[in-house]
């Protein structure tokens, strides 16, 4: 028996999100049934965690048990991404772990990006892949939000109601906010995190970037750990799930 870890890249559009659902497509299920394909066995994937329907992915990480030994990792790259290119997921690297290795609960980091595109004009190359938002974003003050959600605290305010985490008490390593011409990027660091969690608190942020909330109302919205008070989530097309450290 041997496990592996294979480093994933996807374009979630046309997906329900990572895991498998009746009669709907899954990033999970997809990848399953090429892996099965090349391996001639049933192989079960299991990711880091689950991305919504909608939402992208630079740096998924994912493994599989398998009774094959996967000697010619380029040879393996090659046969698994000619059946998935058409798909838009990318396998980037496979690496042989240790029997005990698990994607989910190894992981010691989760790092997601969400992207704004911050004008006037429409998106065409970006369309699907980043939140489109005319009017004018306070970039300084987004900046000095988002470092108000860092620390280890109650995000109840930012957790889906579908949401099964046991506690809504996470830390949040950092939130880093960066401006590259018309985009906005903000990366969240986190061991863990809550369902829908990173689209609310981006929610948030733009509400106080559009000057409808003051920094101290924001503080208080984060504080009152009432769902109610939460803005709209953004849009999945603007995520993308980064990295996972190990």
């Amino acid at each position: 028996m041997f496990t592996y870890q294979i480093i994933i890249e996807y374009d979630g559009t046309n997906f329900v999100g990572w895991q498998k659902q009746k009669n709907s497509p899954s990033i999970q299920e997809t990848i399953e049934k090429i892996l099965t394909k090349i391996l001639k066995e049933k192989i079960i994937l299991y990711g880091s965690g689950r991305t919504d329907a909608g939402v992208h992915a630079l740096g998924q990480s994912a493994h599989f048990i398998s009774n094959s030994k996967i000697d010619n990792k380029f040879l393996f790259l090659n046969s698994i991404n000619f059946f998935l290119h058409k798909k838009k997921i990318s396998i980037l690297r496979v690496n042989k772990k240790k029997l005990n290795f698990n994607a989910r609960f190894s992981a010691k980091k989760r790092e997601y990006k969400y992207v704004i595109v911050n004008r006037i004009a429409p998106l065409s190359i970006e369309f699907n892949k980043a939140w489109h938002i005319k009017s004018i974003l306070d970039f300084e003050l987004i900046k000095k939000a988002a470092k108000l959600l860092e620390g280890n605290k109650d995000f109840s305010t930012f957790r889906s109601s579908s949401c099964n985490s046991k506690s809504p008490i996470k830390t949040l390593e950092e939130a880093i906010v960066k401006k590259l011409g018309s985009k906005i990027i903000i990366i969240f660091k986190s061991k863990s995190f809550l369902q829908q969690q990173v689209r609310s608190m981006v929610g948030c942020l733009k509400y106080v970037g559009e000057g409808k909330w003051d920094l101290k109302k924001f503080d208080y919205i984060v504080k009152s750990k009432k769902r109610a008070n939460c803005a709209p989530p953004a849009p999945a097309h603007g995520l993308y799930l980064f990295k996972v450290s190990y």
